[in-house]
């Protein structure tokens, strides 16, 4: 098994669940509270983790009540936690509205995550030498996943990002990611190309690997995933057919298996499908790292395309 490395953020969720989302001016009442621990990062680490993968975490909580329970879910799902930091700064959360259909609305305020810069990179330096594969996503600064991916394609690891929340990126943080895992939504911030359609979407793409990204995955909800290789060929794989109940940490949940699987020696074709499976169990369950399955749930799950 390979040593994987996830660098990002730390959330705490703060969930509401209601019939639907207000809209401006108007004021509705909620059917339910949850405090949930959660941030791409982390749910991605956590994944890993319940997935029984050798994984370690960066990034940065506060020095309140929400950092210490942050730490603990990490650690109590198998995350290494050794070097992540704490900062005089509140830890980063994100208010999430869950809607009855399952659909959600999240603002996040990073907090910690914000301090994740070039120097806690530098002093953690021996995290990348010793990983195999670096995973980062968006809600850390920019400049650090760009300097993160520097060093670690210096270092000669397999670098995967995963572009959330979307964003616009410079060409240095596209060429230097070896796997990249956008939905439709990001894949057409980073390209320009409107991905309405099938053909649209692989048109896309395959800009994406002309920056000189050498694989793409791109998730496409409740249809499922295409993976894209560096010659612009491309398979569909479908998603289960499962009752969502929160989406939440469903791209999340995805990545984790797929970069556990990839960490296990699987094809990249049955690390989809293990993340496939992943994904499939944690949308039928409410909360971000409350919702991801272990290894065992994973492996009893029979489910259909």
């Amino acid at each position: 098994m390979k040593n994987i490395l996830v660098v990002g953020s730390i959330n705490m969720d703060l969930v509401t669940i209601c019939e639907r989302a207000p809209r401006g001016g108007e004021t509705l009442f909620g059917k339910d509270f949850f405090q949930i621990p959660g941030g791409k990062g982390a749910n991605q680490a956590v994944a890993i983790g319940k997935l029984e993968g050798r994984v370690t975490m960066l990034g940065k909580v506060g020095k309140d009540a929400l950092g210490t329970e942050l730490l603990k879910s990490l650690k109590d799902n198998g995350v290494n936690i050794d070097r992540i930091e704490r900062e005089d700064i509140s830890s980063g959360i994100a208010k999430i509205i869950v809607e009855e259909n399952g659909e959600n609305r999240i603002l996040v305020v990073p907090g910690a995550n914000g301090k994740v810069d070039r120097d806690y990179i530098d002093r953690n330096i021996d995290m990348i030498q010793r990983a195999d594969y670096v995973v980062a996503q968006l809600e850390i600064p920019l400049d650090t996943v760009e300097y993160l991916f520097e060093k670690a394609k210096e270092m000669e690891k397999i670098t995967i990002l995963n572009p959330a929340p979307g964003r616009v990126l410079n060409e240095n943080i596209i060429k230097n990611s070896d796997y990249v895992i956008p939905n439709e939504s990001e894949l057409e911030l980073l390209t320009g190309i409107k991905t309405d359609s099938e053909a649209n979407i692989i048109l896309a793409g395959k800009k994406l690997l002309s920056q000189g990204v050498k694989g793409l995955i791109i998730t496409l909800g409740s249809k499922g995933s295409m993976y894209m290789d560096k010659n612009g060929n491309y398979e569909i794989y479908s998603a289960y057919k499962v009752k969502a109940l929160d989406t939440t940490a469903a791209g999340d949940s995805f990545i984790g298996g797929l970069v556990t699987g990839l960490s296990k020696g699987l094809q990249i074709k049955d690390a989809i499908g293990l993340g496939t499976k992943v994904a499939a169990i944690s949308v039928t369950r409410m909360g971000a790292q409350s919702s991801l399955p272990t290894l065992d749930e994973v492996l009893a799950f029979k489910g259909e395309n």
